[in-house]
């Protein structure tokens, strides 16, 4: 940026940390929203808050398509771009597909960003589309009043090879592949109060390609698949636990946290769309007696290009664990199991 350029960050005046809209606030927007006429060829739509589209289009491949987009948690363009673009990737990687091509969203401040600063934006973006093996294609521009960047993406998988959301079984364990704490280490760098070792571990996160996702389908064992996002890691269980029809049980002492996350949180630091998660569906979770605030939070916190979540047979968690931890997810781990009982989430602690 110039001098006299503003922040990126403090331009997003709606916040930068890939924050959706609460589950029941979008249920409310959708009711009553008329629905199409079915179509057979629409193997995933938006029934069970899925990840992406899916599409048959003949006996060998379906196509997933999926956008995603936001404004800035960082000030670099560079690497604003990186995150967003590995973000709206990672949804193609959820439902088991390979990426194939990806179009750009951006809407941009023309008189407050340089045109230099702009190009760094898309430039990040194209080195992570790059990195994925696939183009920029195209994509569309407006004059806005706050900086946006996504991608519209589109990948391939085989129909009979689909991870959904939707199909966890009771007995599954539950792995997570990437550290929580996005949220509250994004919050901490707005409130300049984060070092140098955690805007790394931030940045590191959340340009790490979801690559394992493309290699899930041909693993035996693997029962359901989701990335978890702007509703934390008890929103995104939640939607699983509900499209299955099965109880998820997630260990809050389990995941791993992004460095200096679990002690800033415990200092208080937390984002608002955090608050916002746990009033929209805090009642379709238990919580143990003795969990603090401060790490419900962390299991709320919204996470940016975060981690996969799969459901996986307990023969096969191990192994599932391994190529993970083979691909770059060194703190892939078990986080709970799925059990039998009422579509919902209860947190347990180790004893």
């Amino acid at each position: 940026m110039t001098p006299a350029e503003p922040r990126l960050t403090s331009l997003a005046h709606g916040g930068g940390c890939g924050c959706k809209i609460a589950p029941d606030v979008l249920q409310a927007i959708l009711t009553g929203t008329p629905q199409a006429a079915p179509f057979a060829s629409l193997m995933v739509g938006r029934e069970t808050s899925d990840d992406a589209a899916v599409w048959r289009l003949n006996d060998s491949q379906a196509l997933v398509a999926t956008t995603d987009f936001f404004m800035p948690m960082v000030d670099d363009p560079f690497e604003f771009g990186r995150i967003a673009a590995t973000n709206a990737l990672s949804d193609v990687y959820a439902m088991g597909a390979t990426p194939i091509l990806a179009l750009a969203i951006v809407g941009m401040p023309i008189g407050q960003l340089s045109a230099g600063t702009i190009g760094k934006v898309l430039e990040g973006g194209a080195a992570v589309c790059a990195a994925a093996g696939i183009p920029v294609a195209g994509g569309h521009s407006i004059d806005s009043v706050e900086p946006i960047y996504g991608l519209v993406a589109l990948g391939l998988v085989h129909p009979d090879k689909v991870l959904a959301n939707r199909t966890a079984r009771a007995g599954d364990v539950l792995l997570l592949t990437k550290p929580l704490g996005v949220g509250v280490l994004s919050a901490a760098f707005k409130q300049g109060r984060l070092e140098d070792a955690g805007y790394e571990a931030l940045i590191a996160s959340t340009t790490q390609l979801n690559t394992l996702g493309a290699r899930l389908p041909d693993v035996a064992g693997v029962h359901a698949v989701t990335d978890v996002t702007g509703f934390g890691l008890l929103g995104h269980a939640l939607e699983m636990a509900r499209g299955s029809g099965v109880t998820i049980e997630v260990d809050a002492d389990a995941p791993a946290c992004l460095a200096s996350s679990a002690t800033l949180a415990q200092a208080g630091v937390r984002t608002g769309a955090s608050v916002r998660n746990w009033a929209a569906y805090g009642d379709a979770v238990t919580l143990p007696d003795d969990l603090a605030d401060w790490q419900r939070d962390m299991l709320t916190d919204p996470q940016t290009s975060g981690g996969l979540l799969i459901a996986v047979s307990p023969d096969q968690a191990d192994a599932v664990l391994a190529l993970a931890r083979s691909l770059g997810f060194l703190e892939a781990r078990a986080v709970g199991r799925v059990i039998d009982g009422a579509a919902g989430v209860t947190v347990t602690r180790r004893p």
